[in-house]
């Protein structure tokens, strides 16, 4: 299975994009577009990346009744982008009218993976405890949301990688673990709660990594890239 690096798009227009893509000149990249670009920008962005040669991971976390997601899902499709995303704590029927509706929105291409979000990586236990009155230990949540969501149909969830290798030992190491809340050493943690370095996700079994900050906002972005991926490639482990 083939690791990808995905970067986080976490810029508010397509200016800010094109400046920042500026820096990767002939570089075909994985970009994550999530809901702050896309709500400002729209379907034109993922085109416009598109057109770049460049593979998207469309990250709407989608959350409502089976239908209207079975519905948003049939159209977001359309884009062709690489892969997207649901809520896994919209439950199982949701989750698989998500599924159905990509599929029927995507008979003239290829389907684009279909990943869940079980924990967010900025939610604590104490946070999921007291705050959302889930009263489980974080890795059984997170497993019991993966497990749905395989049982679903789904090709896999976004997780912390500190959870990754009790997954791969229920769900198996085909099942995607996308895995943001990555880290360089020395990186500020900002909002993120499980937090692990590139090489680490690799050694606890991601299977694609999504960096933000460590990338978008490094004095040279290419250069904390080539390191990152390096990293996660096994070619430096640090």
């Amino acid at each position: 299975m083939q690791k990808s690096l995905i970067i986080a798009l976490d810029f508010p227009s397509k200016v800010e994009v094109s400046t920042f893509l500026a820096k990767f000149k002939n570089e075909k990249l994985y970009l994550k577009v999530g809901m702050e670009l896309f709500y400002q920008e729209g379907p034109e962005i993922i085109k416009f990346l598109q057109d770049q040669g460049h593979d998207i991971f469309l990250d709407l976390k989608l959350h409502d009744i089976p239908h209207t997601v079975y519905q948003a899902m049939k159209g977001l499709a359309k884009l062709g982008v690489t892969m997207t995303n649901v809520h896994a704590a919209g439950g199982r029927e949701m989750m698989q009218a998500a599924l159905e509706g990509l599929q029927e929105g995507s008979r003239q291409n290829a389907r684009p993976d279909l990943i869940a979000v079980t924990q967010l990586t900025s939610t604590s236990e104490n946070r999921m405890r007291q705050e959302l009155l889930i009263n489980h230990n974080l890795n059984d949540v997170v497993l019991h949301y993966a497990r749905n969501a395989c049982e679903s149909g789904l090709d896999g969830v976004v997780c912390s990688s500190l959870e990754a290798p009790i997954l791969t030992e229920h769900l198996g190491e085909t099942f995607k673990k996308v895995t943001p809340g990555i880290r360089l050493k020395d990186d500020d943690k900002a909002d993120q709660s499980r937090i692990v370095t590139p090489a680490d996700a690799r050694k606890f079994g991601a299977t694609e990594i999504v960096v933000g900050r460590s990338i978008t906002k490094a004095q040279d972005p290419l250069k904390a890239y080539q390191t990152i991926l390096q990293q996660w490639q096994g070619v430096e482990i640090i």
